[in-house]
């Protein structure tokens, strides 16, 4: 009797460990599946994305560079440790480009800056318990739109800023806001 049971839970055993041997290599293949699935969204966000309005391009300017460009770009995959929240607010080559033309040295930080000297002007909300709104965090989405997080200490929100650079001036124009 003894010998009939062991041989009953090393047979549960064996059947669990395959069981979850063949899910693990299940879950392993969606997985893959997904990442591939994510890196070719990516990709065509990053085509859609760098594609430069017809309002920006210069007369003598040919789209062919900008084409031969996003097939290099397509080549390229993000590693693997990237998240959204890391990639989001970071400027692509290409609007870092389009901005040092209209006159920004170093466009992320010359926008970062001049939002920041502006702030009292952008953020609408008032500070509750004796706190002052202050931006705390800026993400510069793309050559157009920038969005920040303020806060008092005790209440925060979220601003959604559109600027132009003309000839190194930065203009500034609140689209939205919310308060949390």
């Amino acid at each position: 009797m003894k010998n009939a049971l062991l041989l009953v839970i090393i047979a549960f055993l064996l059947f669990l460990s395959i069981f979850f041997y063949w899910k693990q290599s299940q879950a392993e293949t969606e997985l893959a599946s997904a990442n591939e699935k994510i890196t070719s969204l990516e990709q065509q966000i990053r085509r859609m994305t760098n594609n430069i309005p017809a309002d920006t391009l210069r007369p003598t300017q040919s789209t062919q560079p900008e084409i031969a460009s996003t097939e290099t770009e397509e080549k390229i995959t993000p590693p693997e440790s990237t998240t959204f929240e890391e990639e989001i607010g970071t400027l692509s080559e290409s609007d870092v480009q389009r901005l040092k033309r209209k006159g920004l040295r170093n466009p992320e930080a010359d926008l970062m800056n001049d939002v920041m000297r502006k702030q009292k002007s952008l953020i609408t909300a008032s500070g509750s318990v004796g706190g002052t709104m202050a931006i705390r965090d800026v993400r510069i989405l793309n050559d157009r739109y920038a969005l920040a997080y303020f806060e008092d200490g005790h209440n925060g929100g979220y601003v959604l800023l559109r600027y132009s650079v003309d000839n190194g001036a930065i203009t500034w124009t609140r689209l939205d806001s919310y308060t949390m």
